[in-house]
């Protein structure tokens, strides 16, 4: 019987590459995907050390890229049949948004939103003729849930949310499921560009941004491990049962959704103001 073959992107690190290493285990044959394939080091030691570095298939991809995404849509053609895509690549742009610019905003959705498009429209013809796969986007709680200082980011999560639900309806009738997972704060380099980021004095939202800032660094300590999110992408993966939509995962991920759809909008508001601005 031959392997199962899965993609996923944005391997170089965090959640892409444990999620690539767990599908090699699993048995699958992993496109293994990244801008720039000098980063594949630590990837590639990391399936070695579980003895599945022969079912790694490294391949560049900038998924913002038009040309690098016609290049890939061709490699992938090489396989007999693609049954998962991990759409995994992405960043997170820090700042509020008056100090934003527009470019900065289009940046953000080019690679969480349009990114996935094309990568999911380059695999799609495959998996529908095949008439199975299965989609898994790496979403995120703040797809669900807006924070200060993270408008970009948010709005391109809730943007692949919406996406994803009317995906998913599109490709029922071809056997092809669509999945959100929903991480909340893990150890992952996504967070680098808000690590990153200045406190201009000059600012008028200089105070809430060291706030924040201080609110993220002290919250480091009980960030997840994202290997658990690689397990959780790799059991739905791999399940048999028809998977539900959404999977949120992590340290009061949960409660929080509860609690967003039980409590008024000014509760909320209030405990995350008051939280930040103690």
């Amino acid at each position: 019987m031959k392997r199962k073959t899965a993609i996923v992107t944005g391997t170089s690190s965090g959640f892409g590459m444990h999620c690539a290493v767990e599908l090699a285990r699993a048995g699958f044959d992993v496109v293994s995907t990244m801008r720039n394939l000098d980063r594949a080091e630590i990837l590639l030691k990391l399936a070695d050390g579980h003895h599945v570095a022969d079912r790694i298939h490294l391949h560049p991809l900038d998924v913002t890229s038009a040309e690098s995404v016609s290049t890939f849509t061709t490699y992938i053609k090489k396989f007999p049949s693609i049954d998962v895509l991990v759409n995994n690549a992405g960043f997170a742009l820090g700042g509020f948004s008056e100090e934003l610019t527009i470019d900065e905003y289009r940046l953000q959705f080019e690679t969480n939103v349009f990114g996935v498009i094309a990568v999911t429209q380059a695999v799609l013809p495959i998996m529908r003729k095949n008439r199975r796969g299965r989609i898994i986007n790496m979403s995120s709680i703040s797809g669900k849930f807006g924070f200060p200082g993270l408008s970009s980011y948010t709005a391109s999560k809730h943007a692949l949310e919406g996406y994803s639900e009317s995906l998913r309806l599109e490709l029922k009738p071809f056997g092809i499921d669509v999945v959100l997972v929903e991480p909340g704060s893990y150890q992952t380099n996504i967070w680098s560009s808000i690590d990153k980021l200045t406190i201009d004095s000059e600012s008028p939202y200089h105070f809430y941004m060291k706030a924040l800032l201080r609110d993220i660094e002290s919250g480091k300590g009980s960030h997840g491990d994202p290997l658990d999110v690689a397990k959780l992408v790799t059991r739905i993966a791999t399940s048999t049962k028809t998977p539900k939509l959404r999977y949120p995962i992590g340290r009061g991920v949960k409660l929080s959704l509860f609690l967003k759809m039980i409590l008024p909008w000014k509760w909320l508001e209030n405990v995350v103001i008051k939280k930040l601005l103690k």
